[in-house]
């Protein structure tokens, strides 16, 4: 009897579900808590390869596990394959893990899945993660956003599929939005090539930011007339480009600085906070005695 048929011949007769999850970007922290309930009690896992070996350990012992990921462009299992694998497990009656590094809507390949498990008739759901891209910035303090230099953002690969229409450098260019490049590959030169031909100065600055969110993460900041110089860090990598890089880790060489509130507006502020917690003094309870 081959595995196949050992598998349906003890299937428990009703379907089970496929659940499309983000792992985040490596830090189990960020994990949502239905992720990690999922996590904790799925028949099977099927798993990326760039998701973090921390995630991975919080699966459940009893649950069987496969990496069905790809790294530096060699894969382990064609996508129709992996998408047997879900159907067919989930067929048997097994709770499906589909674990994708990020948030599986974003490069994700989680379009085609879907696609697969609706024409198979199989119940699904998508569990959103905590994208690369939102990682990275929150670990290296780039705000992506910036009301003084950047009101939209654009999330983009440097790979497209076989086929595809190219992304239109020109058009994202001059948007003046902050571009985050999943994927950027080992070639920054034509990148940035790409980048100064449609117009951005070569002044704009750039920040290449490795293993996001693990305590393997670096960060390289840099401008676009430099980033072919820049070095080649371990993947996953993603490059983010725009003038809100020069707010990543700011500092006053005069010290610390509160906001500009007059003194009047600061008391009030305080006095309306500390009225609506009437046991609380500067971090004292009501159980407790005020620090002389």
């Amino acid at each position: 009897m081959t595995p196949l048929e050992q598998l349906l011949n003890t299937g428990r007769g009703t379907p089970g579900t496929v659940y499309l999850v983000g792992a985040g970007p490596g830090d189990p922290d960020l994990l949502t808590v239905k992720a990690l309930r999922l996590l904790r009690t799925a028949d099977a896992v099927l798993h990326d390869d760039l998701v973090s070996g921390e995630v991975l350990r919080l699966i459940s012992a009893s649950a069987q596990v496969l990496n069905v990921g790809k790294r530096c462009g060699e894969k382990k299992i064609s996508q129709e394959e992996i998408n047997f694998l879900m159907i067919t497990l989930a067929g048997t009656g097994m709770n499906v893990v589909r674990l994708k590094s990020g948030d599986p809507l974003v490069f994700g390949r989680a379009g085609e899945e879907i696609a697969a498990l609706r024409r198979a008739g199989i119940a699904y759901e998508v569990v959103p993660g905590v994208t690369s891209a939102l990682g990275a910035a929150a670990q290296a303090h780039i705000p992506l956003t910036h009301r003084a230099a950047s009101s939209a953002l654009v999330f983009i690969t440097a790979h497209q599929a076989a086929g595809s229409d190219p992304a239109d450098w020109n058009k994202l260019a001059g948007s003046g939005a902050t571009l985050v490049i999943y994927m950027p590959g080992r070639d920054h030169s034509e990148i940035a090539a790409k980048l100064k031909t449609a117009g951005l100065s070569e002044e704009t600055p750039c920040a290449l930011i490795s293993r996001a969110t693990t305590p393997r993460q670096l960060a390289y900041v840099t401008t676009l007339s430099e980033l072919d110089k820049a070095p080649h860090l371990a993947a996953p990598s993603l490059l983010i480009v725009g003038e809100v890089v020069r707010f990543a880790d700011a500092s006053d060489e005069n010290g610390f600085v509160l906001p500009a509130i007059s003194e009047d507006r600061s008391g009030e502020l305080l006095t309306a906070f500390f009225s609506a917690f009437p046991g609380t003094i500067a971090g004292t309870t009501s159980a407790e005695e005020p620090v002389a």
